[in-house]
């Protein structure tokens, strides 16, 4: 049993030194709290600085999304990504321009799609465009850009120049977070929400792809509103989020089973 507020507080602070993401349901639980006083301690602790609200719950404020290097974010969720990607998939039809936006989860709609023939493909990911070149019967487009080997990405004024040349029919989009709360899809840095917003302003259809952690994150910069994109595909660990979400933002999900 805990005698005050502060004990209370305090033993959620502990808790998120664990835990990823701790939930609204598990704080009530726990401590035999309403609903109501558990949004309390976690508004007063966000205001404080001891951990980042999120839709749902919290998270602590060192789990906050920042870029790291490709070969460690690629064995994170693989087979969630794999799920995610095979949904995707479906969503291409031949003859389709193809504009992948750099990082694990479109990597791994780029190894889906690499053995499909009558499509055009764009990307600024160096492993993606690698991957693409496996199979036949396709045109491939590299940006070019200023190099980043975090992501093994190509970025900056020239990218943005190089991508405003086409006419995109699908955008695979990455996400470094996407914050429920404010309807927004976040990047790491702006020169990353820069590149991605030249994408979006080129492409017919916009799919963001995003798997459940990216759900329990915050990043720097602004890419979208989830209002103005088309589809965003994830995967089962996300589905009690999304049911707490506005039906006019649900319609946006698609789950990958």
């Amino acid at each position: 049993m805990f005698n005050s507020t502060q004990d209370r507080q305090a033993k959620i602070v502990e808790l998120l030194r664990s835990e990823q993401f701790l939930p609204i349901g598990k704080l009530t639980e726990h401590f035999q709290i309403s609903v109501a006083t558990a949004r309390r301690d976690l508004s007063e602790l966000h205001e404080a600085g001891l951990l980042r609200r999120t839709h749902g719950g919290a998270v602590s404020v060192t789990q906050v999304a920042q870029d790291k290097p490709n070969a460690a974010r690629a064995v994170w969720n693989q087979t969630e990504k794999a799920a995610i990607a095979a949904v995707v998939a479906g969503m291409i039809v031949d003859g389709d321009t193809v504009l992948l936006d750099a990082g694990t989860t479109a990597l791994e709609v780029a190894r889906t799609l690499a053995g499909r023939r009558n499509l055009t493909f764009i990307s600024n990911g160096l492993d993606i465009v690698e991957e693409l070149t496996r199979g036949e019967g396709q045109s491939i487009y590299s940006v070019g850009g200023e190099y980043t080997d975090t992501n093994r990405s190509f970025r900056g004024p020239l990218a943005e120049q190089f991508i405003r040349q086409f006419n995109v029919d699908k955008l695979i989009l990455n996400a470094a977070s996407i914050d429920i709360d404010r309807g927004l899809i976040c990047t790491s840095s702006p020169v990353n929400a820069s590149v991605a917003r030249a994408m979006i302003e080129v492409s017919s259809r916009v799919i963001v792809v995003a798997d459940h952690s990216k759900f329990t994150k915050s990043s720097l910069s602004v890419t979208a509103r989830i209002e103005d994109i088309g589809v965003i595909v994830t995967d089962a660990g996300t589905r009690s989020i999304i049911e707490t979400v506005p039906e006019k933002l649900r319609k946006k999900f698609v789950i990958a089973n």
